[in-house]
C-alpha cells in the first residue's frame, strides 16, 4: 500500500506503509514543520507496516521536536515497531 499524508492545521494523518521506499515523501511532508507549528500531532493508526527507515524517520521528528523545545503527539494503535522503540529508551 502506498503512503499517504493528509493534514489539517496541526494534525497529520499518516496512512499506509512507511518504509524505505517512501520515507524520502514522510519527510518531505514534515520537513521544517516545528518551524511554522509549536505543536503537531500525528495519527498512525492507519499504518499498516513500518520498517527501520520509518521507525527511524519518526524519532527523527521526535528528536527535532525536542531539540526545539515544540509538542510532538503520536496517537494511534498503528505501528508495534514504533512502539517498541520509544519504549526501550533509545528515543529518550
Amino acid at each position: 500500500m502506498n503512503l499517504e499524508i493528509t493534514n489539517c492545521n496541526n494534525f497529520f494523518k499518516v496512512k499506509g506503509t512507511l518504509n524505505k521506499g517512501n520515507v524520502a515523501l514522510f519527510k518531505y511532508e514534515l520537513k521544517d514543520v516545528f518551524e511554522k507549528r509549536d505543536q503537531v500531532t500525528i495519527s498512525i493508526k492507519d499504518i499498516t507496516g513500518m520498517d527501520k527507515y520509518g521507525v527511524h524517520a519518526m524519532a527523527q521528528l521526535h528528536e527535532e521536536a525536542l531539540s526545539k523545545n515544540k509538542k510532538l503527539s503520536i496517537i494511534g494503535y498503528g505501528c508495534k515497531d514504533l512502539y517498541d522503540h520509544f519504549k526501550s529508551g533509545n528515543a529518550a
